[in-house]
C-alpha cells in the first residue's frame, strides 16, 4: 500500500511585477493562475497542509524584484492569506541558502507542492532541487506560469515554454496535475500519476510511427 505523501505547499515568487509589472506572466492568464494559487492554498489549509511562502528580492537597482519597490511586494493573494513558513530568497532554487529543507526535514515533510512564478525558472529549479534531496514533487500546472524569451539562442512564446516545461517535468521530476485535480487527490488520498524518462519517450516514439 502506498504511504499517504506529508505534503506542504511551496508558493514561489507570487510577487507584483508578475501580475501586470515589469516581469508579466503571459501563459497561463496570470489572473487564472492567481485564482488558482489561492484555492491551492484555501485547500492546503482546510487540509492542515503546511504553506510556505517564497519571496524573491533582487538589489534596489535591478529591473524587476527590486527591493523596497511595490513590485517585489508578495501579491495580494498569497499576503491576504499567510503562511506556516516564510522564505525569502534571491536566486531561483528555494532550497538554496533559505533553510528551508532543514524546515521541511523537522516536520516529517516528504512531498513538496509547487505554485507560482516562473514555471521554468524558479520553479522547475525547486522541483530539480527537491528530487535531487529525495523529496517528492507535485506541480501545479495551472497555478503556474511562464513568460515569453527572445535571445541569441532564439525565441519561445510563454505557452510554448510552459508546455514544455511541464512535459519534461512529468517526465522524471513531478506529478504535474491541474489544480482540480490535485484538490481531489488531497480528498480521496488517491496518488498522482507520475511517470518515466522511459516511458515518456516511448510514447513519443510510438506516436511518430503511426
Amino acid at each position: 500500500m502506498t504511504q499517504k505523501p506529508n505534503r506542504a505547499l511551496i508558493v514561489i515568487d507570487v510577487q507584483n511585477d508578475y501580475a501586470g509589472g515589469n516581469l508579466p506572466i503571459e501563459y497561463p492568464p496570470v489572473e487564472h493562475s492567481l485564482a488558482n494559487i489561492g484555492r491551492a492554498m484555501d485547500g492546503s489549509r482546510a487540509a492542515a497542509i503546511p504553506v510556505v511562502a517564497v519571496q524573491n528580492v533582487n538589489p534596489a537597482t535591478a529591473p524587476f524584484m527590486a527591493e523596497g519597490t511595490p513590485g517585489a511586494e508578495l501579491h495580494p493573494v498569497v499576503a491576504s492569506r499567510g503562511w506556516d513558513h516564510y522564505v525569502r530568497k534571491n536566486m531561483p532554487g528555494a532550497f538554496t541558502g533559505t533553510g528551508l529543507e532543514a524546515w521541511l526535514r523537522e516536520r516529517g515533510i516528504d512531498t513538496i507542492v509547487i505554485a507560482g512564478y516562473m514555471t521554468h525558472n524558479c520553479d522547475l529549479s525547486t522541483a530539480v532541487q527537491a528530487v535531487h534531496a529525495g523529496f517528492g514533487v507535485e506541480f501545479l500546472s495551472d497555478a503556474t506560469g511562464s513568460l515569453p524569451y527572445a535571445n541569441r539562442a532564439g525565441s519561445a512564446s510563454a505557452e510554448e515554454i510552459h508546455r514544455v516545461v511541464t512535459v519534461v517535468m512529468q517526465s522524471r521530476f513531478a506529478a504535474v496535475l491541474s489544480t482540480d485535480e490535485w484538490l481531489e487527490a488531497v480528498s480521496t488520498g488517491a496518488a498522482p500519476e507520475r511517470d518515466t524518462i522511459y516511458g515518456s519517450n516511448q510514447r513519443a516514439r510510438q506516436g511518430r510511427k503511426q
